[in-house]
């Protein structure tokens, strides 16, 4: 069996290469915290130098990585994954990156004879865990085609959904709906906890009205409990960003979206970017100057 490489072994990098560990596959990894590796080593895989040194003896090599600056130096530095490509045929970012990284990196990809693959994932640590990720793929068929299986370790959704760029555009549209949906959720709560209203009678009021498919994340988004590791409201606010960016790109305008990265821009600064996504709740209460009650755990 060929040796696999993977780099970034964070929060949910981790049960991914796990994934690939428990399915047989050899694997080498490499993390810019290499306490970050620990579990994976001890499992069996080998740790890597530098993503060229993966790149010497992996024809595959994954990559989990937190943004669009740490992927171009890991594939573009001077010790990057195409600096001396070797085994390296396909390079596989499960990242949430940039529309515009994702062309540019696959083109310089081609032109080295690899393959580059933007194939963003979704579900969370504990999807990937179980195996249950969507994972979301842009890129060349016939390379698409090699790697589904190793995908299929993770993922219970596999989807090809054209050429580079694809997969992370549809990722961004993902994380924007439900990043600026839980924003106004926690609007119309803060809104009812400002004229006195319980925020219980107003969810038993909205579950059966014409809001009430939007509600699915109220238990969440209104909890208050930002520490349960689920999705960094850092990481959060840079998706937000990305959406952007890539529409701007694109030529297209999103304003629901921009304001609702204003809601997380000013979250970070009251908050901690560690923090789960819906730490968003906490500025919206100190713009309004209230306080949105608990809700109890089952509507009445």
């Amino acid at each position: 069996m060929t040796t696999l490489g993977f780099v970034g072994t964070g929060t949910i990098g981790a049960p991914m290469a796990g994934r690939l560990l428990a399915a047989g596959h050899v694997l080498r990894v490499l993390d810019s915290n290499p306490a970050a590796c620990t579990a994976l080593v001890d499992a069996g895989a080998a740790v890597a130098t530098s993503p060229a040194d993966l790149a010497v003896d992996c024809a595959t090599v994954f990559l989990s990585l937190p943004g669009p600056a740490v992927i171009e130096a890991v594939m573009l530095g001077d010790d990057g994954l195409l600096a001396r490509p070797g085994a390296l045929t396909t390079v596989v970012d499960l990242s949430t990156n940039a529309l515009d990284l994702n062309r540019r990196l696959a083109e310089q990809a081609a032109s080295r004879g690899v393959a580059y693959l933007d194939a963003p994932v979704s579900g969370g640590k504990a999807a990937a865990a179980a195996g249950k990720l969507a994972v979301m793929v842009g890129g060349e068929d016939a390379a698409f085609a090699r790697i589904r299986p190793l995908l299929e370790c993770f993922a219970a959704h596999v989807f090809h959904l054209g050429p580079a760029g694809a997969g992370t555009l549809a990722k961004l549209v993902n994380n924007q709906i439900f990043l600026a949906a839980s924003v106004l959720v926690q609007e119309g709560f803060v809104l009812g906890a400002k004229a006195g209203m319980d925020a219980n009678v107003l969810r038993e009021v909205l579950a059966v009205s014409s809001a009430g498919p939007y509600l699915a994340r109220a238990d969440l988004v209104l909890s208050h409990r930002y520490d349960r590791d689920i999705f960094a409201l850092g990481i959060a606010a840079k998706d937000i960003g990305l959406a952007l960016e890539s529409a701007a790109a694109l030529g297209a305008e999103l304003p629901l979206t921009a304001a609702a990265q204003g809601v997380y821009a000013r979250a970070l600064e009251l908050g901690d970017a560690r923090e789960d996504f819906h730490a968003t709740l906490r500025a919206l209460e100190d713009a309004a100057q209230t306080t949105v009650a608990r809700l109890q755990s089952k509507p009445r």
